[in-house]
């Protein structure tokens, strides 16, 4: 008995630093993996924002097409019906062919 108290007393301060050098180390290797994380949790919040902008941008210029006052959607639809009608009543003459010549 009197011997396992001496080790136990003996090994005592190494296990004690070995313990302290431990947790100071799994500390650092936290704290490293902390700053990566945020890191990289920067970079895709920058993403993100700069995707965000993008898709402003093009609402924006949706917004301002639709609320032109010279864009008619109803005039550039009926105008596609007419230029349909056009072309499947046949009627009308190519605009590949030039004047003067005959199929």
């Amino acid at each position: 008995m009197g011997e396992l108290i001496g080790l136990v007393a003996v090994s005592a301060p190494f296990l004690m630093v070995f313990g302290i050098v431990w947790i100071g180390s799994q500390k650092k290797l936290e704290e490293k993996r902390i700053a990566a994380t945020a890191s990289s949790s920067a970079e895709k919040a920058a993403q993100y924002a700069s995707h965000v902008a993008e898709l402003e941008q093009r609402v924006q210029v949706l917004e301002r097409i639709v609320t032109d006052r010279g864009y008619d959607v109803a005039t550039q639809i009926e105008a596609l019906r007419d230029q349909r009608e056009v072309e499947e009543s046949g009627s009308g003459v190519p605009l590949d062919m030039k004047q003067g010549e005959k199929a």
